[in-house]
């Protein structure tokens, strides 16, 4: 079941559930617009040369659909939009599967293209989603920000190289008390560094 916000011609949800492109086109259709454009972020196979097996997903789910709302209503504002919808699974995300649609409707298909590539990199750069590449072998697992080429932190047996667990998930930055509301506030002496 999904866990969604709507204002006017905005739609964000997030849901462990598969993805429905044709639901998320319909969201946007409009006999106003003359183009939609669809966005379908699929798991790769491989991640910097390393087999991946599988991709985990977990987010502060409050504050994540505030901020792709927010992100969602200034992209229709910015580019003249009839409608948005963006929708992230959270969990396991198969290779070859979904993880993240956009859907953007416009009169005119240069507003779509350029508002669903906007909407994509605000979504990555803000959103309070997290991603754990799972790799195949004895390689282990990364938690890391949902950025594409971002890195991460490796986690393994040892519970000392592992980021804290915040209540919706890794504290990625514990050196930013409260950031994105993921975690608790976490006192630094001055010779530890975050993990960034």
């Amino acid at each position: 079941m999904a866990k969604e916000l709507q204002e006017d011609t905005c739609y964000v949800a997030l849901t462990h559930d598969h993805l429905d492109s044709t639901s998320m086109i319909d969201r946007v259709r409009s006999p106003k617009a003359g183009a939609i454009v669809l966005f379908a972020g699929t798991t790769r196979d491989n991640f910097a040369g390393k087999p991946v097996k599988e991709l985990q997903y977990t987010s502060y789910e409050p504050r994540a659909l505030q901020t792709m709302l927010a992100i969602c209503k200034s992209v229709l504002e910015k580019h003249g939009l009839t409608s948005i919808a963006m929708i992230h699974r959270l969990g396991v995300v198969p290779i070859g599967e979904e993880s993240i649609l956009i859907t953007v409707s416009s009169p005119h298909r240069q507003a779509a293209w350029r508002a669903g590539e906007e909407a994509l990199e605000e979504c990555k750069a803000k959103v309070e989603v997290w991603k754990k590449e799972e790799f195949g072998g004895e390689e282990g697992g990364v938690w890391r920000a949902n950025r594409d080429g971002a890195t991460g932190v490796r986690i393994d047996d040892e519970k000392e190289n592992e980021p804290a667990a915040g209540p919706h998930g890794p504290i990625l930055r514990p050196g930013r008390p409260g950031e994105r509301g993921h975690g608790p506030v976490v006192h630094l002496n001055s010779t530890e560094r975050p993990v960034t």
